[in-house]
Order: C-alpha cells, then sequence, then structure tokens
C-alpha cells in the first residue's frame, strides 16, 4: 500500500483480514497516520438513513442516483468506469454502509446536514434533501476504527518515511528513505535522504491522495470553464498532498483520465493558527450572509452560500479577481457558521456532549468568535459604512463601489418587510427554515442586516481555497489500475482520491458532498479486497 491515509488504511485492514501479509508504506511520519482525513469535518454520504428518517427526511437510491447524474453530468468516452464506480457507490450509500461502520463502533451526530443544494433544475445539481451526516469524532472518529484494525493485525508492517519513487513491473516499488521526522502533524516534513529501498509483493495498491497542497499542478491542470487559473489561493490540505504517484503511476503504463475535474472551495479564510503553508480553512455557511464580488457587486442566483460551489467558483473566477465577501450580522454568524475540519469542532471531534449543546445557546463557536477577534479576514462595525472602510483596508487592490453596496443591502432589507417577495436567496432561507434540522441549529430567523438589533455587522473576505482532485487512475470494478488500450495494469490497483474516488472520477464534473470519505471508504475496501483475492 503507497500511501497511509483513509483509503490505505482500509485496503490494508481488508487485505490484512484476509491473510495476507501487507507493507503500508508512506512518506510522512507516523504522526500523520490518517492522512487528510484526520483533518476533515467527517461528513459521509447516506442515503435513507435512519436519522433522516427520524427528521422527516423521504430519500431513496433512485432519488440520489437523479441528483448524482444531474451533478455528476457525464459526457465523456471515458467516463464508462467513472459512471459504474458512482452507481456502485450510491448502492453502496443506501445499502450496506451505514450498517458496516457501525459495527466497528462508528457513529454519527444526529441532525443531518444539508450541504452543496444546488438551485437549478430537479434533474440539475445538488442534493435534492439533506444528506450530510457528520461523523461523531469528525475526522479522526472515521480514521480510527480502520487505524485500530490495522494496528492489531499481525500481518501489516507500517514503513514510514518512505517515499516512493518509481514503479516497476512484477509489483516492485522503489524509493527513498528520508530521514525521521518530530514535525507535528500536518507541518511540513524534511525531504533529506538517508537511503534507500526496493520491496516486491504480489500486488501494489496505489493510495496516494490528490494534489490540493501542489498549486502549480492546479494551475496546470485547472480547466477554461472553471475561468482564469486564481493567482492566489489557500490551501486546504498539507503540504505533502503533492500528487506525485499520479505521475509516477502514469510512467510505469497506468492511464490518468479526466486530470481538469477538481473541487475547490470559494469560502477560504486564512488560518490565523497556521498548521501548514498557506493553511486555509473553510467556513461552512448557513444561506443568509449577503454574496458580493470583490468589487461589491451581489452574485447572481443560484449563487448562494452553500449551493453550488462551482457555479460560483465559475462566476467568481469571471470577475478577473481571487476574493469575494460575506456581509451578515452577528445573529447569522452565531447560528450560521461552521468551521470545516477537525481541529476547529473541538465539540464534535472530542464526542462531547456538554459542548455540543453550547451551540444552541447565544454566540458563536468559540473557533469561529477566534477567527473574527483574530482572522485576517473578518471586519466588524456597527454601521454600514464603517464596515465597508474596513473591508478596503482588507483588500485595498479592489476599489469597492460604496453606493453599489448599500443600495444592494437596503434592496435586500426591503424585501423582508412582508411575507412575499422576489428575492431568490429569501425565498431560499424561508425553505431551508421548513427543514427542522435547519431551523433548529443551522439557519437564522430572516432579519435585516442593518437592524441593529442584530448587529453588529460582519463582513468575511473569502479566498478560493483548493481542496480535491476528481479525477485520476482509470480502475475498473476491482480497482485495478488500466492502461491507455483498457487492459489492467498488472498487479497494480488504486484507490481513493489519487483514482477519483473510484474508476478515474466517479463524481464527474461536480460533488455532493459527503462523498470524498465515503469514496475512499468505498475504493479502499473494493481494492483490498480484489487485491488480497488476486494474490
Amino acid at each position: 500500500m503507497i500511501g497511509a491515509g483513509l483509503a490505505g488504511l482500509v485496503a490494508a485492514a481488508e487485505v490484512a483480514d484476509a491473510g495476507k501479509r501487507v507493507i503500508l508504506l508512506d512518506q510522512e511520519g507516523e504522526q500523520s497516520l490518517g492522512g487528510q482525513a484526520h483533518w476533515s469535518f467527517g461528513g459521509l454520504f447516506f442515503v435513507d438513513s435512519p436519522e433522516q428518517r427520524r427528521l422527516g427526511i423521504r430519500d431513496s437510491a433512485e432519488l440520489a442516483w437523479q441528483d448524482w447524474l444531474g451533478s455528476a453530468q457525464f459526457d465523456r468516452a471515458e467516463d464508462e468506469w467513472p459512471r459504474r464506480w458512482a452507481e456502485a457507490y450510491v448502492h453502496f450509500a443506501a445499502g450496506e454502509k451505514r450498517a458496516w461502520l457501525r459495527a466497528m463502533g462508528h457513529r454519527v451526530f444526529p441532525v443531518v446536514g444539508w450541504a452543496e443544494r444546488g438551485g437549478g433544475p430537479a434533474d440539475g445539481h445538488g442534493n435534492s434533501v439533506p444528506r450530510f451526516h457528520i461523523t461523531w469524532g469528525t475526522g479522526p472518529g472515521i480514521v480510527e476504527p480502520f487505524e485500530k484494525r490495522v494496528r492489531a493485525a499481525g500481518n501489516v508492517e507500517l514503513r514510514f518515511r518512505h517515499r516512493v519513487d518509481e514503479l516497476l513491473p512484477g509489483g516492485t516499488v522503489r524509493g527513498t528513505v528520508l530521514e525521521p521526522t518530530t514535525v507535528a502533524r500536518g507541518q511540513s516534513s524534511s525531504r533529506t535522504a538517508v537511503g534507500e529501498f526496493e520491496l516486491t509483493a504480489g500486488a501494489v495498491v496505489v493510495t496516494s491522495g490528490g494534489i490540493g497542497g501542489n498549486h502549480d499542478l492546479v494551475r496546470k491542470a485547472w480547466p477554461e470553464r472553471l475561468g482564469p487559473p486564481p493567482k492566489t489561493m489557500v490551501s486546504g490540505v498539507p503540504a505533502h498532498v503533492d500528487g506525485r504517484m499520479l505521475a509516477i503511476t502514469e510512467a510505469a503504463g497506468g492511464r490518468i483520465i479526466n486530470p481538469d475535474r477538481m473541487w475547490h472551495y470559494t469560502e477560504g479564510l486564512r488560518n490565523w493558527d497556521p498548521i501548514w503553508p498557506g493553511h486555509g480553512i473553510r467556513i461552512l455557511p448557513g444561506p443568509s450572509s449577503l454574496w458580493l464580488d470583490a468589487t461589491g457587486k451581489r452574485l447572481p442566483a443560484p449563487c448562494f452560500p452553500g449551493f453550488d460551489t462551482l457555479g460560483t467558483l465559475r462566476h467568481i473566477t469571471a470577475t478577473g479577481y481571487d476574493h469575494s465577501w460575506f456581509i451578515l450580522t452577528q445573529k447569522i454568524i452565531e447560528k450560521e457558521f461552521a468551521l470545516s475540519g477537525s481541529e476547529q469542532n473541538p465539540d464534535l471531534t472530542n464526542r462531547s456532549v456538554r459542548q455540543v449543546l453550547q451551540r444552541v445557546k447565544k454566540g458563536a463557536p468559540a473557533p469561529v468568535e477566534a477567527f473574527k477577534q483574530h482572522g485576517a479576514d473578518f471586519a466588524v462595525a456597527a454601521t454600514l459604512d464603517e464596515l465597508i472602510a474596513k473591508m478596503q483596508k482588507i483588500a485595498p487592490e479592489v476599489p469597492l463601489d460604496a453606493a453599489e453596496i448599500r443600495r444592494t443591502v437596503e434592496a435586500r432589507d426591503r424585501e423582508l418587510a412582508n411575507a412575499f417577495t422576489k428575492d431568490a436567496q429569501i425565498t431560499a432561507v424561508r425553505g431551508a427554515r421548513n427543514y427542522r434540522g435547519d431551523r433548529l441549529i443551522r439557519v437564522a430567523t430572516p432579519h435585516r442586516l442593518l437592524d441593529p438589533e442584530a448587529g453588529p455587522l460582519i463582513a468575511v473576505h473569502l479566498n478560493i481555497l483548493t481542496r480535491k482532485t476528481l479525477g485520476g487512475l482509470e480502475t475498473d470494478l476491482d480497482g485495478r489500475v488500466l492502461k491507455a488500450d483498457g487492459t489492467p495494469l498488472p498487479g497494480v490497483y488504486a484507490a481513493g482520491e489519487v483514482a477519483g474516488f473510484g474508476g478515474g472520477g466517479m463524481h464527474g464534473y461536480n460533488s455532493l458532498e459527503g462523498t470524498f470519505l465515503g469514496g475512499c471508504l468505498f475504493s479502499g475496501r473494493t481494492a483490498g479486497r480484489a487485491a488480497a483475492r488476486a494474490v
């Protein structure tokens, strides 16, 4: 196994259970076991779960598949395997996925989130119903069962600081042994070589992750349909998410497909207490914040917070600038702002019911308040004029049209004077509050932004944040890496993000959220079981 992230741990656990010997390699130190999954919010895509049914959500595999196809928009000849992987994954999410995880001790938070709502036609992009199930314990809580299985197995050898440089026929890998490291998880480690290694096995499973930590590779793969590549981005993943194994496996004969499909966020914050270079944190926003472009013009429908990530990204890059703005109130930030990541949600990560209950009390969650107090991207003011002046200081290179911003805010506020509105965002907010989960802990009561009792006013400078590779190594339904002629590369498998989470891109052009960790689980399990059968 090359890569000790979630997909690698799952694959290693499955092979070990089959009685085969496993060597799990990773270029980082043992402290980084679990990879990106450790840092995640732990969101999982389940279909027709007990948690959904308790909240009155009617879901089905048919509806989920309709949503998936509307989002993926498969339109290429090379989408044959990705589409087959997608269909298999949706049935997994509607079937044994929850019970399989639950048998290992995995649990989820009882309120299901409604992420990536779309905002277009019924058969277009987005989740028709809430499906975002948060792991009780966040990212560490989903890594934990598989780490336990791997560490308890007597036939798994963990070799850290082993960087693979070459993949050869016959199941042989060659690489470099890096010097030991004591840096904390996520921090950049040394690349000083202290030796070399060569290993041969009956099967090699590549589980090395994506390219989000390498901005040069991100820009190189950036497609025209998403506008010009941003000059400035923040990193949602550590620097070691470098994409090296994609090129190495391609050089060995594997085929990469859909490299231009990717998933980056538009609501990134510069971390005031960074762990890795350019460390960014994503806001998980409720739907009420007013979204403006870099010059102060309101974004069009359905570019609302939490609705259409890549549609909003396209709009922002088309403006010629790399940032945008939220304008909101203290009342909105208290109810609607959450931050992605295990370290930004200590209540859920620590599995503390007492701490979770603090979320319904007055005041923003402590990590959000810390960003408001210390973050370079936040402005707080009592009046709109003062707020705009502070916004201009945060991004002085782009002149803001203060009169346009005031006109937009006041026009939006007038729409709240009665029960009727033509403002699509206000309609969406009212619709969201029809869902008990959103009304309880996620969506603020609609109010005027200029209502003094809802203040102070807050502006948030939003950066583009790198995250996921949606394309990758083409694999069949056993996880076998395929060559350009469509035949398997002998003895080589791939799982997780390096395989586009299955098939070389099972998400197509868009994600329905909660599907990245699930893709690692499903493809890691599939590739591990297939490799074990073949050896």
